[in-house]
C-alpha cells in the first residue's frame, strides 16, 4: 500500500453534509461527481495529503442507500492507493482476503477501484484504488 488515499463517509444529503464539513474543515469541497454505475454522488474535501469523500445515494438499491438504511450515516470505508491494482489484488487474494469483484471498476476522482470484504478485514470496508490511465 502506498498511502491512505481517502476516507469515505456515507451521508443522507450532500448539500447538508457539504455545509457541515466546510464549517468543520474551514474550506469548501473541491469537487462533486456522480458515479452512475454505483448509484452514488460524491463530494471531496482535501485535508493535507488525504481526502474526505462524502457519499450520497442516488437510488434506493445502491450500496450506500443500503448501508445508511442498516447502519445510518458515518464512516463507510478506508481507501488505500496501490499501484498496480491488479498485482495488489492478486497478492491479497492469495493471502486470504476476499475481494468483492474480480476486476477493478471505474470509481470517482478518476480512480480504478475494488473493495475487500469486511469479514476479512476486521469489519472495516477497505477500498484499493489506483489512478486510471
Amino acid at each position: 500500500m502506498k498511502k491512505l488515499e481517502h476516507i469515505g463517509i456515507a451521508v443522507k444529503s450532500l448539500d447538508v453534509s457539504n455545509k457541515l464539513f466546510a464549517k468543520l474543515l474551514g474550506k469548501p469541497h473541491y469537487k462533486i461527481e456522480e458515479v452512475e454505475s454505483e448509484g452514488v454522488r460524491t463530494s471531496f474535501f482535501a485535508v493535507g495529503d488525504i481526502k474526505i469523500e462524502l457519499l450520497e445515494a442516488t437510488r434506493p438499491d445502491s450500496a450506500i442507500a443500503k448501508y445508511i438504511e442498516k447502519r445510518g450515516e458515518g464512516l463507510h470505508h478506508l481507501a488505500f492507493e496501490v499501484d498496480p491494482i491488479e498485482t495488489k489484488m492478486s497478492e491479497l487474494a492469495e493471502s486470504g482476503f476476499k475481494l468483492l469483484a474480480d476486476e477493478p471498476k471505474p470509481g470517482a476522482d478518476n480512480k480504478a477501484i475494488v473493495f475487500l470484504h469486511p469479514k476479512t478485514t476486521n469489519g472495516v470496508l477497505v477500498e484499493l484504488c489506483q489512478e486510471r490511465r
